[in-house]
This record gives structure tokens, C-alpha cells and sequence, in this order.
């Protein structure tokens, strides 16, 4: 997902430190959310081998479950970035959505 692994005396504030046995010894710097997206759709499309565009509209609603359990649509603008490497309309992904938690419910 994009981290970045730091000496424990290199992290801020907002790093996650790892520690073994009670010493610290690796700092885990996160992306920022947004970048993790890019990340996660780059995945999905090498995973695939193919554009995200060119999956089946069956394919494209799994993918769509997998980035809405991941929080993909928590990022700002994360439906319009997703909607966009699906080569669907943000009413699409909002379709999917909610035919997503439609069945939760049932």
C-alpha cells in the first residue's frame, strides 16, 4: 500500500512505531489515504491483467466491494477516482453501492 519503513528515531508524530520484546525498532511512515487508492487500483489491475475498464460489469461490482471494504470511498473524491478507472459514471459506482448494501440488509 505505499509505506515506508524508517529507523524508530526517524518518526513523527503521526508514524507508527513497531516495537519486539520492548524496544522499538522500525517506524512505519502510511501514505496518505488518496495514495493508498492509487495504489489498491494498481493492484487490482495487475491482478486482473487488465485495465479495470476492460473487467466485465460482474467484476467491476466485486472490485467495487473490495475498495468500499477497504475504505476506498472514505477518500476524498474516491468515488470520482474509482468511477474513473472503472470507465463507469460516479451514479454507476453509486449503484453498485447501494445494491452492495441492499443485500446486507436482506
Amino acid at each position: 500500500m505505499g509505506a515506508e519503513l524508517l529507523g524508530p528515531g526517524d518518526a513523527r508524530a503521526d508514524d507508527v512505531v513497531l516495537a519486539w520484546e520492548g524496544e522499538d525498532v522500525v517506524a512505519v511512515r502510511l501514505p496518505q489515504l488518496s495514495e493508498s487508492l492509487d495504489h489498491i487500483l494498481a493492484a487490482m489491475e495487475r491482478r486482473h491483467g487488465m485495465p479495470l475498464a476492460e473487467l466485465d460489469r460482474k467484476t467491476k461490482q466485486e472490485a467495487v466491494r473490495l475498495l468500499e471494504a477497504r475504505g476506498a470511498f472514505s477518500v476524498r473524491h474516491g468515488v470520482e477516482t474509482v468511477a474513473g478507472a472503472l470507465g463507469v459514471s460516479r451514479f454507476t459506482v453509486y449503484n453498485y453501492l447501494n445494491r452492495e448494501n441492499g443485500t446486507k440488509g436482506a
